[in-house]
Order: structure tokens, then C-alpha cells, then sequence
């Protein structure tokens, strides 16, 4: 099923969910690969591979991070190639002053938000929607 191209529509359903606990961001040279259960992965080539990792699991393994995030989920089924909605949630966080992440999935876009305002984010987040330009 295609997801939704016009951002308009992708704004007014956006429906941000905070998915439980918190997530923290790690990284590690590539010969230094570990078996690790990740919320996500990316691969940056010869800098190493970067984790999304519960921050419990972080904990237990002992390993460093600077930031401690709440995964946001938009519910509504952005194309891959939709144009503008990235932007358009960065730029309200950012008048905000809130920080994100973003990590886009085959059916949804996703952000990382610090945990301590992701109240105020879902907030920022519900309002575009509403927003008569």
C-alpha cells in the first residue's frame, strides 16, 4: 500500500505515539561489532555502526552515551518520497527548542526527542496538524 504523499494530509494525521522507556544512541568501530538487540541500526561505513538501544540494556552492558531519548512514532503512512514532512516537524521542534533525531521506516517516520520534553514535543507534534496556512 503506497503511503501518503500530500503533506497537508501527512500533517493533520501525523498522530505521534511515544513508544515505552527510553532509548539511548551508541556507537562502535566495526571490528568491535557486538550482538546486540537494537531498536534500530545504521551502518556509517568505515566511522563504525551505530545502535538504538533501550537505555536498560545500555546500563547493563555499561556503555557510554550522551543522550537519552524518547522514540516518537508518527502513525500515519508517509510515502518515502513525501516532500516536506521531515522539514516541517524538525522546523516546529526547533522554534520549540526541542532536539530530534529522525529515523524513517518503510511505513513510518520516527523521531528522538529528549525524553525529559517529549510531552512538550507530542504537544508541538499535534499542532501542526492544526495549523491554517
Amino acid at each position: 500500500m503506497a503511503g501518503e504523499r500530500d503533506l497537508r494530509r501527512l500533517l493533520a494525521d501525523l498522530r505521534p505515539v511515544r513508544r515505552e522507556g527510553e532509548f539511548v544512541v551508541e556507537s562502535r568501530p566495526r571490528d568491535q561489532r557486538v550482538e546486540v538487540e537494537a531498536a534500530a541500526t545504521v551502518d556509517e561505513g568505515d566511522e563504525g555502526v551505530t545502535h538504538v538501544v533501550r537505555r536498560e540494556l545500555a546500563d547493563e552492558r555499561g556503555w557510554a552515551y550522551d543522550f537519552v531519548g524518547a522514540w516518537l512514532t508518527m502513525q500515519v503512512h508517509s510515502a518515502l518520497d513525501a516532500v516536506g514532512m521531515t522539514a516541517a516537524m524538525s522546523t516546529a521542534l526547533t522554534e520549540a527548542g526541542i532536539s530530534c533525531n529522525v529515523l524513517a521506516g518503510y511505513h513510518h517516520d520516527h523521531l528522538l526527542v529528549p525524553s525529559d520534553r517529549a510531552d512538550e514535543a507530542i504537544a508541538v507534534l499535534r499542532r501542526l496538524g492544526q495549523d491554517d496556512d
